[in-house]
């Protein structure tokens, strides 16, 4: 961690949960990209979070957004910088997974097919979590929340290979319990031209229903166990960044209340699941597609 930038730009007293993976995210996110950086935040626990009317404690300007129009508003924040002559301020669109796999993906899709210089920060929490923990597409599979309380019946959405067939020419997966790797990932892109999605999984105490101080270990295991994979696609080549020890997935699931009514048989699915999808990635990082 001696490596890592040591100024602090997100303001102490911010109005997140305690153990919030989301703040902790923007944490690092913010001293990789340093403070010639303006934020585009829709309706999100992020709009809570950096608090009520004259507060800002993202540290940096924000602009406050409707939830479906992320990519497009920081689209044209980029191009008015542009034409300012301002082309190294950086741009950064950070929704959750509501206001990104599902609300907002025409405008994300618009954005990216565009190739606009802006780098999108999906923080996942697997729900909407600001309104309630209802289901989104990002919420996987045998996970209670409050439009499925018997555990959703459907797998979660492959949201990086979706922006993959944009043909953009960055596209990154992180996880703050991985610091060295986050912050590698936030640089790359911000030195790249183009459109730039980075994913990042952002355990949530309240609605994945943990002790507040396993954020960092729920981390962890959500890469080790392969649930959440770490890597990268670099102008249409994959490339592993972490690989994971494939740990016993009930270790991950057995920390989490979302998870305690799933049966054996459920188990059995989603370590199924895992295995196919590390199929399919594993072809892609040997063969580089």
């Amino acid at each position: 961690m001696k490596n890592i930038n040591r100024d602090e730009i997100l303001q102490p007293n911010h109005l997140a949960c305690a153990g919030c993976g989301a703040s902790l995210s923007m944490r690092l996110a913010l001293k990789a990209l340093g403070r010639d950086t303006v934020i585009v935040i829709p309706a999100c626990c992020w709009t809570v979070i950096n608090g009520p009317l004259g507060k800002n404690y993202a540290g940096v300007p924000v602009f406050h957004t409707a939830f479906e129009t992320t990519a497009a508003v920081a689209s044209g924040i980029k191009a008015a910088f542009d034409v300012r002559g301002k082309s190294s301020t950086t741009v950064m669109g950070w929704a959750g997974d509501g206001g990104t796999f599902d609300i907002g993906l025409q405008s994300l899709s618009g954005a990216a097919e565009r190739n606009e210089d802006i780098i999108y920060v999906c923080y996942d929490n697997e729900a909407y979590m600001n309104t309630g923990i209802q289901r989104s597409s990002a919420t996987p599979y045998g996970a209670a929340t409050t439009t499925t309380p018997l555990g959703k019946d459907r797998p979660k959405k492959n949201l990086m290979e979706i922006v993959a067939e944009h043909s953009v020419p960055y596209i990154a997966s992180a996880t703050l319990a991985y610091p060295k790797d986050f912050i590698k990932k936030f640089e790359k892109a911000k030195n790249i031209r183009g459109f730039k999605l980075i994913h990042l999984f952002s355990p949530c105490p309240p609605g994945h229903k943990f002790v507040e101080n396993q954020t960092v270990n729920i981390s962890k295991l959500a890469v080790e166990t392969g649930i959440f994979p770490l890597y990268e696609i670099e102008y249409g080549i994959h490339k592993l960044t972490r690989k994971p020890k494939f740990t016993d997935v009930r270790e991950y699931l057995s920390l989490q209340g979302r998870f305690k009514n799933l049966t054996d048989e459920e188990i059995e699915t989603i370590e199924e699941n895992i295995k196919l999808r590390w199929d399919v990635l594993d072809k892609r990082f040997k063969y580089g597609y």
